[in-house]
């Protein structure tokens, strides 16, 4: 695995990356008319970041590698050669991490590698769809399932006072998150679209339902969901 061999955990000078890059370049250069100023661009505009965004990737995951094998016993790196489950999911997170900049995006996405490589409890196939969700979905919605898991636990966490006598789970959950306060669209879409994915169990009728307290604060999330959290979660 490219900047991960065994004793070494510095991102190697030249990569697929790299190739695709002067690939790019060569393409873009043969542009008639845009291809000189285009090819410039590439280089000074898309590279650097998109080099510096790898690196600290790939770095990223050799530390979370190396603290896991000194706290973990039995677990060795080199070991992971011999994973394939491991290697398709450090191939499939690094793609979607260097199209994403948002830090907890790229925080789910090292987590997915590191449960990953210490033989996570989640059907391989369901680990690569759930990589497919990290891409899809954004660190909003990613907070409302989060929130809809335990919302008392939530409150408490993040030391919110919470207390209603009749309100809808819309109620609590412009609590929890200030952010979505009148923004009954926004988060009515962020929760059918975790209901289509299958990882919460309300849409947004219910979401608006009159309940008591008790069903304000009844966890929303699906067996899938819980998993999909455990899978991305530290």
């Amino acid at each position: 695995m490219t900047g991960l061999e065994e004793g070494n955990f510095t991102p190697t000078k030249v990569s697929k990356g790299d190739i695709a890059h002067a690939l790019a370049k060569g393409v873009i250069s043969e542009v008639p008319l845009i291809g000189a100023p285009a090819a410039e661009l590439f280089s000074l505009v898309i590279t650097p970041p998109l080099e510096r965004r790898r690196a600290e990737w790939l770095n990223a995951i050799a530390e979370r590698l190396k603290e896991l094998e000194s706290k973990v016993q039995g677990f060795k790196i080199e070991a992971l050669k011999d994973n394939p489950l491991f290697i398709t999911t450090v191939m499939h997170a690094t793609i979607v991490a260097l199209r994403n900049h948002q830090k907890e995006k790229l925080d789910a996405l090292q987590n997915a590698v590191v449960n990953s490589a210490r033989g996570i409890d989640i059907e391989e196939n369901l680990q690569l769809v759930f990589l497919n969700m990290v891409d899809e979905l954004t660190p909003l919605h990613m907070q409302v399932l989060k929130y809809f898991d335990n919302p008392p636990n939530w409150f408490k966490e993040y030391g919110v006072k919470f207390s209603i006598y009749m309100g809808g789970a819309s109620t609590g959950l412009e609590a929890a998150l200030p952010e979505l306060k009148d923004q009954r669209d926004l988060y009515d879409t962020l929760v059918m679209d975790l209901y289509n994915r299958g990882l919460v169990s309300a849409d947004k009728t219910l979401l608006h339902a009159m309940m008591s307290e008790q069903g304000i604060l009844a966890s929303r999330t699906t067996e899938l969901g819980k998993k999909f959290l455990k899978y991305v979660e530290a």
